[in-house]
């Protein structure tokens, strides 16, 4: 039965009390203009370590991001106390595009992505070889990631003193990937250092690699005394690192060089997130030819279009076998 007529006046219409005495909820949500562009450096449980300016300053995201959440690297928007005094906190209200991003998952089964830095320049992938043994297919797949992710990959190989790097240069030679090989002695005397951070200049650049293949000892090189982290050894029975890094940190170069994102260490690198149409932009000699591959093309099947582009001369036959090699990645296992 309609109580009011078509026409009521406002005044008559009976106002339920609000019991709780707080404000209706409303959609519509606050723009936050006042917010400051701040950076992610560290995130330890919930607390995130930004840079404001020249200040450091702890924050914690908002609920209003839901479960979007920050990692070391984004550039975020921050309000509240920007003091950076101690016992204050910010809180982050917005996270801004990416313009790079290096994910990984646990396994190539788990469809849950981990994000593992931000608006990365570049990704030095980093690899003993020898105490531990190199393993190609983890490189393999920390190359895909990059390619994938709009990272420029760099290789570093260390403990040069105790093997030779030829092998492994050869196997991606075709790739024309950077490298940079150092041994112990050019980490003491700063000779491989200055090697390395000239591939760093100007650039934001994430390390990643499995325990014990000298990561963290070579980051601390490049930063200065008092930046610097703990490092572990090589259990002689494993093979293994120990994992002394355990959470990801974005460190600054001297004189304003460049940045390094320290990682902890990998044992496995998962990639259900790839989509292999962006590994092959990585490629450039190669994606032209992908114009008459069928529907959904895997890139290493007998219809691929690759085959005859490559036939008629228009790349290098090395380059389409390390592009299928890189694309095989999902297929084994890290340590095949």
């Amino acid at each position: 039965m309609r109580r009011y007529g078509k026409n009521t006046d406002e005044d008559d219409i009976r106002q339920r009390p609000n019991r709780k005495g707080n404000r209706p909820r409303t959609n519509i949500r606050p723009k936050h203009e006042e917010a400051v562009e701040g950076m992610v450096v560290t995130v330890d449980r919930g607390r995130l370590t930004c840079l404001v300016e020249d200040r450091v300053v702890m924050a914690v995201k908002a609920r209003e991001l839901g479960r979007k959440a920050a990692v070391v690297g984004d550039r975020v928007g921050i309000i509240g106390d920007l003091s950076g005094d101690k016992d204050t906190l910010a809180r982050i209200i917005r996270i801004e595009p990416r313009t790079s991003v290096l994910r990984r998952t646990a396994d190539d089964d788990d469809p849950y992505e981990r994000v593992v830095v931000a608006n990365a320049d570049r990704l030095a992938i980093v690899t003993a070889l020898a105490d531990p043994e190199p393993r190609p297919r983890l490189i393999d797949r920390c190359l895909v990631a990059a390619y994938d992710g709009g990272l420029d990959p760099l290789l570093v190989l260390t403990k040069s003193d105790l093997a030779s790097p030829d092998e492994l240069l050869e196997l991606y030679g075709a790739l024309g990937v950077p490298y940079v090989v150092t041994s112990r002695e050019e980490l003491e005397n700063g000779s491989a250092v200055e090697r390395v951070r000239k591939q760093l200049d100007g650039k934001i650049t994430a390390f990643v690699g499995h325990s014990g293949v000298g990561k963290t000892t070579l980051v601390n090189a490049l930063v200065s005394l008092e930046r610097r982290r703990s490092t572990g050894i090589v259990n002689a029975v494993t093979g293994r690192g120990r994992h002394t890094t355990t959470s990801a940190r974005m460190i600054p170069l001297p004189d304003d060089s460049g940045w390094v994102v320290d990682t902890p260490g990998v044992r496995s690198f998962g990639l259900h997130h790839v989509d292999p149409s962006r590994v092959i932009k990585a490629f450039p000699d190669l994606e032209p030819g992908t114009v008459d591959c069928p529907r959904a093309c895997s890139h290493d099947e007998p219809d691929c279009a690759l085959d005859q582009w490559v036939a008629d001369g228009h790349a290098d036959p090395q380059r389409l076998y390390s592009l299928r090699r890189l694309l095989a990645t999902r297929e084994r296992t890290e340590g095949d």
